[in-house]
């Protein structure tokens, strides 16, 4: 997988082709950015680029090494998952064994750390001290959600790359070209930060369903409370829909976004565009005020399920705030 195959991260891969165009690689990077949004494909690509035996700032994806890395079977590549819910010592005592030994080649050595954020003491400690005398050639990647999210003594000694949310007109258009629903992957890239969460969730057999829920509760539950309270007893926590209830949240919030653009003449924007017409028939019976603290008020709902509060009891008092405006 080379750059030019990820949606989106253009300062990253900025920041990633010069280092490789200049040949001036730092031994240790810390990718930032939420779950999603393409930190570890832009890991490999990386990986990738540095081993290709073609040089400069991408990978050819033909040659010998590249294929390695393509197969996941490159021996100087390793890759460092948790093990259980954190990445222990011992797998960071393991991986520096591994990189005592020479290179299969003349070449560099290469380790990525899936959340990082998950190391334990002991295994930071261990790490920091091995980022502090690398030995040479090695390159670190570590893959976290925020640059706060690690120890500041190893953020200080690694170089920051920084992942935003993707540009979800692009990544919807990659989902619809790879055959998802249009519908759907309009959903999807609106709820997700980046293009493999956004196929992932387009993926799901549950998504269709709480999308049209979404659909049917939005046009109820502004004048037909007493109905739209049942529809969530026997749609939702009567289904399966009810382990996804902060999904259905967050696209009542978009439902009640949708809204707004309706009044404020932005209907390309819709995540729900199949239903305009309706929504620009029944936009004008509340004042823009109103649509905006009830999609504040799905948001906190979806907010509060996070912290632990029962699914229940946050989607229905949503629902009473919605009646009360």
């Amino acid at each position: 997988m080379g750059f030019q195959q990820i949606a989106g991260q253009d300062r990253a891969k900025s920041l990633l082709r010069n280092a490789l165009a200049a040949n001036r690689l730092a031994h240790a990077y810390l990718f930032a950015g939420t779950p999603g949004s393409g930190r570890m494909e832009m890991a490999q690509a990386f990986a990738q680029a540095i081993f290709c035996e073609r040089g400069g700032s991408d990978a050819c994806g033909e040659c010998l090494e590249c294929r390695k890395v393509l197969h996941g079977n490159h021996p100087d590549l390793h890759i460092i998952r948790p093990d259980g819910a954190t990445v222990k010592i011992e797998q960071i005592r393991s991986l520096q064994r591994e990189l005592s030994y020479r290179s299969s080649g003349a070449g560099y050595k290469i380790y990525i750390i899936e959340s990082a954020e998950t190391m334990t003491t002991q295994a930071s400690n261990s790490l920091l001290k091995f980022l502090e005398e690398p030995p040479s050639p090695v390159v670190a990647i570590l893959l976290a959600p925020s640059a706060q999210a690690v120890l500041p003594t190893i953020l200080s000694r690694t170089q920051l790359v920084p992942f935003v949310p993707g540009d979800r007109q692009a990544l919807e258009n990659i989902l619809v070209q790879e055959g998802k629903s249009p519908l759907l992957a309009r959903a999807a890239v609106h709820l997700s930060p980046g293009l493999g969460a956004s196929r992932k969730l387009a993926d799901e057999n549950w998504f269709a369903d709480i999308r049209n829920v979404v659909i049917q509760l939005g046009k109820e539950s502004p004048s037909r409370f007493a109905a739209s309270m049942l529809q969530a007893q026997q749609q939702v926590f009567k289904t399966e829909l009810a382990e996804h209830v902060d999904i259905l949240l967050q696209l009542l919030a978009l439902w009640y976004r949708d809204m707004i653009y309706a009044m404020t003449d932005r209907q390309s924007y819709m995540v729900f565009p199949d239903q305009a017409e309706w929504i620009s028939k029944t936009a004008w019976s509340r004042p823009i005020g109103s649509w905006v603290r009830i999609m504040e008020s799905a948001l906190t709902a979806a907010r509060r399920i996070k912290a632990h509060v029962a699914p229940q009891l946050a989607l229905e008092q949503f629902l009473v705030n919605v009646r009360e405006g």
